[in-house]
């Protein structure tokens, strides 16, 4: 309760520096300097508390995009797998701990940590698509588990990608010879992308997110998982 308690204090100071007064305003459209990360956090917020009152897997239905893809542990399409799985007893709960966001806020990025009902716990990390309406919907959501909880920080964190001057379109990758999967994508000012490679061998994946900086893009995640068995 308390990481929501601190997500919402987040969404409440961003709001409230985005307005200057309080007339009703409309979503703006994606464009330069449009960020708003308080807007993924809503979203989190939401997400997990449908979990809590209709079902972990009508949540996780609910708020992902028809594209998206995670991992149990071997890649699926998440909407595919989702709508055959019966919901728990009682569902996992989340808080996210850190938020990225392009410039023109077309795609974000949260990472957290996440306890099972049997005390297990672990972290993820959970890519955002804003859609035409204006809300986000998640493209790839991925974790681990944990020997120990994460350390809980004392507050939230978000970071937006530089604006101004827009990066280079970044060459086409070249996947490993031994890769089963090379997939990712980027906000359309190209201010944050992503990619994600899953081997052959083992389903190993390497999850990689870098954000623009003004110069050069920082990797801000770099998340490597070998599943067990």
């Amino acid at each position: 309760m308390k990481r929501i308690a601190l997500g919402l204090a987040l969404v409440a100071v961003f709001a409230a520096s985005a307005q200057t007064d309080a007339r009703p305003r409309r979503r703006l459209p994606p464009g330069t300097g449009t960020a708003n990360p308080s807007a993924l956090v809503a979203e989190e917020i939401a997400f997990a508390r449908l979990a809590r009152e209709k079902g972990q897997w009508k949540a996780f239905r609910e708020f992902a995009d028809d594209t998206a893809i995670m991992f149990v542990p071997q890649e699926v399409q998440a909407q595919d797998w989702l709508k055959k799985q019966a919901d728990p007893a009682a569902p996992v709960q989340w808080e996210p701990h850190q938020v990225w966001m392009s410039c023109d806020g077309t795609l974000g990025v949260t990472k957290g940590a996440w306890q099972r009902p049997d005390g297990s716990v672990g972290w993820y990390t959970t890519i955002w698509q804003r859609q035409k309406k204006g809300e986000y919907r998640w493209v790839l959501d991925h974790g681990d588990t944990l020997p120990s909880a994460l350390p809980e920080p004392d507050m939230l964190t978000a970071r937006v990608a530089k604006c101004g001057r827009r990066p280079d379109a970044p060459p086409p990758g070249t996947p490993p010879a031994d890769a089963r999967t090379f997939t990712g994508g980027n906000s359309l000012d190209g201010t944050l992308r992503w990619h994600v490679t899953v081997m052959s061998a083992n389903d190993a994946r390497t999850v990689s997110v870098q954000l623009w900086n003004g110069t050069q893009f920082d990797t801000i995640v770099e998340d490597k998982v070998t599943p067990q068995g």
